[in-house]
């Protein structure tokens, strides 16, 4: 193969994702932000993406009310399933590695996160997160709904102010 050849292939991945956001209705512009971006995501190609809080509201939005141990009282969260947001990328196996803005970070390994899971809330109580509120974006869970979501390990990846999403590739 030629350096032509060989540079071509190696950067197929990136083309084929590009190609696949243009060609997907209303998908171009999620990743082409107007607003601060509140999330950068990193994938294991190469390639990458900025969302603002339009952009993630642009995609499927779920919600569910659940009791959390940093709260008082029911919280409705809102946003999009972190299944579902790994799903408009393709990604199905790897770890996912989520930062927040003070350094915290979190691996999770995608193949335990499963649809009707986590949430990237995006809300909480209808009100849009600060980051003096955990936001702008708070990874959850449903804790009320099954006792699996109610374990030490569960309740440290509920990061919050996130900012980054680094995919890495399965071995």
């Amino acid at each position: 193969l030629t350096n032509l050849t060989k540079g071509a292939l190696l950067s197929l991945p990136a083309i084929i994702f590009s190609v696949i956001c243009l060609s997907l209705p209303g998908r171009a512009d999620l990743h082409s932000p107007n607003g601060p971006v509140v999330l950068t995501v990193s994938l294991a190609d190469g390639s990458s993406a900025e969302f603002d809080q339009d952009a993630l509201g642009r995609l499927p939005q779920d919600e569910f009310v659940t009791d959390t141990i940093w709260t008082e009282g029911p919280q409705t969260f809102r946003g999009v399933r972190l299944a579902d947001f790994l799903n408009e990328f393709g990604v199905v196996d790897g770890e996912l590695i989520l930062f927040a803005v003070n350094g915290y970070s979190v691996s999770l390994p995608i193949a335990q996160i499963e649809p009707g899971g986590a949430l990237l809330a995006t809300k909480r109580n209808g009100q849009e997160m600060t980051l003096r509120d955990k936001g702008p974006l708070w990874l959850v869970y449903p804790y009320d709904q099954d006792e699996r979501y109610r374990t030490e390990q569960i309740y440290s990846n509920s990061i919050w102010q996130l900012n980054r999403m680094e995919v890495k590739s399965g071995s």
